[in-house]
């Protein structure tokens, strides 16, 4: 009986711990962090202009993140392909640029100023028809 009861509240306390890792997804389309310049300030490179656009929306859209992140970049599919192509892929993962550890970059940074307490970040990204950045 004392088996039984302990066992029921581990699943119990599974579930909770389950439902307290409920993602929100924002629909801002991930970019990778450039590689800055000094001349950055004063020259409006395409990708600066993505960046900080992107960096404004996550602020605008305040994405809130712990000392432990976990994240899924939504990356859009080409216009180009066709609509069989884009039934595949949907949900699958993205092994092409940009890199993920320069989207993670570009979202830490965009949240935190010093992301130096984040000490476990678990990050993919995958095909979607419009992108989007889950927490």
């Amino acid at each position: 009986m004392a088996m039984a009861m302990a066992l029921a509240l581990v699943m119990a306390l599974a579930l909770v711990m389950a439902l307290g890792d409920v993602m929100t997804r924002y629909p801002i389309t991930p970019v990778a962090k450039p590689r800055m310049t000094r001349r950055d300030k004063w020259a409006q490179r395409p990708c600066v202009l993505r960046y900080r656009e992107f960096c404004d929306l996550v602020r605008l859209h305040g994405i809130d993140l712990g000392e432990t992140v976990s994240v899924v970049f939504w990356l859009p599919m080409p216009k180009s392909w066709s609509e069989k192509r884009k039934q595949e892929m949907n949900g699958k993962p993205h092994q092409q640029k940009p890199d993920v550890d320069n989207c993670t970059k570009a979202l830490l940074d965009a949240v935190f100023g010093d992301d130096s307490h984040v000490w476990q970040i678990r990050a993919e990204k995958r095909w979607s028809y419009e992108g989007g950045i889950e927490v």
